[in-house]
């Protein structure tokens, strides 16, 4: 495709023509323009208020400034984004957040803190599926004039109920709903008190490093550089975003050029790319994990024995270094990085699982049902698991679904065997141990949808120290509750955890800069160049 087509599809925002098929190669993209293949049929929405998902994290972490933001060079360093400076009162209820000057949106007006006091106003008030982020704070349609107003255009001031972690506070200002969208555009396209939202889920109205040119579900994402960008304007003046669902179809585009980078290839595929001496392979490590989960509500996976038992059954090893291989690493605990035990205490061991079993009563082992999702490597996962265990006698039932079933049953405590995923929130380790150590109601009537209710863990003692983490305002002390949390979910729980996400990102090599970061919605598009 020429640069001139390039030009006309592009300013036309016909999608269909920008990006085109699979079919017959092209020439490369252009010098300025870098096309990005994905799967991103997850995207419903682009309203920051809105947006849970993968594929539009990543979107509105590029067209939105944040309050507060991650080191792009050192994702363990939180730092401003819209915010510039915070000071926290001494009783911890009260944040003084200072404005970043000369921030500037698409239609020419800087940034101020009555954008931002719309903005998180606007999270309470929609109530979509990411406004439990702010709940917790204690924030809610009746109280948050008062919880988060503008002291004037440079100052925004935020309560909290409780006197929380600041560490919590700041990195709840990290997540995709404290993205500060233009409050005066936004206004404009109000329907019926919606707070614009009709009009934004399909527009931008941000201050990012990229603007929106065009979505069309299910096929593309165009997105044009901002030269306003308060960081530097980016390099490629055009980013693109290529919804490719097979892996193999993204690798044939990649070598042939007209992909610049392919983020969803398997594991025999990443090995080929490695040999490839116009592809680079980047590996970076994510905070999602993966899990068993033993519903415990099952007379036979309510015996801590068993628990142990499965560990030992499990080939972790053996399976992150064949079929795994850049795509998952072994990691058995629920949180990850300086956060994270380094201990991996658990490898394949029969004759030990066969002992533990027989002390459970169950020398002859037993049949169970294996609730797993369908797509790769899932059941390979499945099937691995299923040979180790019945060297035990442990015969491991199937039960093959697609995703989204697989989570329905699931939360709905409906499994006795399931392998699951997480991926947290926002940054702070407190989303993570929310989900696996807090079950304060372990009835079925209970509204928490935790990792530990859906497997009817009863846990009053972790839950407990959960919350005291949540309020803890010593880094150290806070830090050593999570430890000792995660060791007990490690030695003595029915959630096994068993490998972290290992993101293996292959790019042309003319290509540098991009990273997806640690999170769901953490790809920085903005540093992403082309050597000319």
């Amino acid at each position: 495709m020429s640069m001139k087509r390039w030009k006309q599809v592009l300013g036309a925002a016909v999608i269909a023509a920008a990006v085109g098929g699979a079919g017959p190669v092209q020439a490369a993209t252009p010098a300025d323009t870098l096309v990005m293949a994905r799967k991103i049929d997850d995207i419903k929405s682009l309203d920051p208020a809105e947006v849970f998902e993968w594929g539009s994290g990543e979107i509105i972490n590029n067209l939105y400034v944040r309050l507060m933001t991650y080191d792009p060079h050192d994702f363990s360093k939180l730092v401003g984004g819209a915010v510039e400076s915070w000071q926290v009162s001494d009783d911890g209820l009260t944040y003084e957040l200072k404005i970043r000057k000369g921030i500037k949106f698409k239609s020419g007006r800087e940034l101020t803190a009555r954008d931002a006091e719309y903005s998180l106003r606007r999270v309470i008030h929609l109530a979509k599926t990411p406004v439990f982020i702010f709940q917790q704070l204690g924030w809610t349609k009746d109280n948050v004039a008062d919880m988060v107003r503008a002291a004037d255009d440079g100052t925004l001031v935020i309560k909290v109920a409780k006197s929380y972690s600041p560490s919590l506070v700041v990195s709840c200002l990290s997540a995709g709903v404290a993205s500060v969208v233009d409050s005066e555009e936004v206004k404009k396209h109000e329907e019926n008190g919606d707070y614009g939202y009709n009009w934004l889920k399909t527009r931008s109205a941000g201050a990012g490093a990229y603007r929106l040119v065009a979505w069309k579900p299910k096929d593309a994402v165009v997105l044009e550089s901002n030269p306003d960008f308060y960081l530097g304007a980016p390099p490629l003046k055009r980013f693109i975003v290529r919804h490719i669902p097979e892996p193999s179809a993204q690798r044939l585009l990649l070598q042939a050029g007209d992909v610049d980078i392919a983020r969803d290839l398997g594991p025999d595929q990443i090995k080929a790319a490695r040999s490839n001496q116009d592809l680079r392979v980047d590996v970076f490590k994510k905070v999602n994990t993966y899990y068993v989960g033993l519903n415990t509500k099952n007379e036979i996976l309510a015996n801590p024995k068993v628990w142990e038992a499965f560990r030992w059954l499990i080939d972790y090893q053996g399976m992150a270094d064949s079929f795994l291989d850049g795509y998952f690493a072994v990691h058995q605990s629920f949180l990850t990085g300086d956060m994270g035990l380094e201990e991996k205490p658990y490898r394949l061991d029969v004759e030990k699982a066969k002992k533990l079993l027989a002390e459970a009563g169950y020398p002859d082992g037993f049949s169970i049902d294996f609730l797993v999702a369908n797509p790769a490597p899932f059941p390979d996962i499945a099937q691995s698991m299923q040979a180790t265990f019945a060297q035990a006698g442990v015969k491991l039932n199937l039960v093959l679904r697609d995703q989204a079933q697989v989570l329905a049953t699931y939360r709905a405590r409906g499994h006795e065997l399931a392998f699951a995923r997480w991926s947290p929130d926002y940054l702070d380790p407190h989303s993570t141990a929310e989900f696996f150590v807090r079950n304060p109601d372990n009835s079925d009537a209970s509204t928490n949808k935790s990792a530990a209710w859906r497997n009817a863990w009863d846990i009053p003692e972790l839950s407990a120290m959960t919350e005291k983490a949540m309020l803890e305002r010593d880094p150290d002390v806070r830090k050593q509750i999570y430890k000792d949390e995660q060791k007990v979910v490690q030695e003595n729980s029915p959630i096994i955890m068993m490998f972290q996400l290992v993101e293996s990102t292959v790019s042309r090599k003319d290509t540098s800069g991009f990273t997806p970061g640690p999170g769901f919605d953490t790809a920085v598009f903005w540093n992403t160049r082309k050597v000319k």
